[in-house]
C-alpha cells in the first residue's frame, strides 16, 4: 500500500525563533512602507502588467520630454515617487514570493497528509460505529457534523388522474 506520507519534516525550537526573528526583522523593516488593501479596492484599481509596463514607461518619457502635453492636474513628480518605489519594491517581492509560495506548499502539503488520515480515521470510525464498538458512535456522530450530506429529496405527490 502506498504511504500517503508525502511530507516528514520538524522544525527545531532554534529554527523556528530564527524565522521569527527574521520574520520580525523584516516587518520592522517594511514598517510604514507597505498597505492592506481590501479586496473591493484591489478589484477597483487599475493596473499595470506586463502588457501596460511598457506603456508606462512610454508615458513617462514622453511626459518627460513633453512637458507641454501633461495635464495640469497630474503629479508628475508624485508620480515618479510611485515608479521609484515600485522599481525599489518590486525586487523585494520576487526575493520574498517564492519563499512565501514554499511556505504555503509546505503547509497545504503537510495539511493534505493530515487530512488523508484525518478521512481514514473517520471512515474507520464510522465502520465501528456500525459494528457497535463500545464509545465509536459518540465520536462518529460528532465527526460526521463536517460532511452534512444532501438534504433528502422530498418525492412530489403524484397528481390524481
Amino acid at each position: 500500500m502506498a504511504s500517503d506520507n508525502r511530507i516528514s519534516l520538524e522544525i527545531t525550537a532554534a529554527q523556528k525563533a530564527a524565522i521569527v526573528s527574521a520574520v520580525g526583522a523584516l516587518k520592522t523593516a517594511l514598517e510604514g512602507i507597505t498597505i492592506n488593501l481590501t479586496v473591493d479596492e484591489k478589484q477597483s484599481l487599475p493596473r499595470i502588467s506586463d502588457g501596460t509596463l511598457a506603456f508606462d514607461e512610454k508615458c513617462a518619457a514622453y511626459m518627460a520630454s513633453r512637458a507641454d502635453l501633461v495635464p495640469s492636474f497630474l503629479d508628475v513628480a508624485e508620480m515618479a515617487k510611485d515608479r521609484k518605489l515600485v522599481a525599489d519594491l518590486l525586487p523585494c517581492l520576487r526575493e520574498i514570493a517564492p519563499i512565501c509560495e514554499g511556505l504555503e506548499d509546505t503547509i497545504m502539503l503537510a495539511n493534505s497528509d493530515n487530512y488523508v488520515g484525518d478521512l481514514a480515521f473517520y471512515q474507520n470510525v464510522r465502520q465501528a460505529a456500525k459494528r457497535g464498538v463500545s464509545g465509536a458512535d459518540t465520536i462518529y456522530n460528532d465527526l460526521k457534523t463536517r460532511f452534512p450530506g444532501r438534504p433528502k429529496k422530498d418525492t412530489p405527490t403524484p397528481p390524481t388522474p
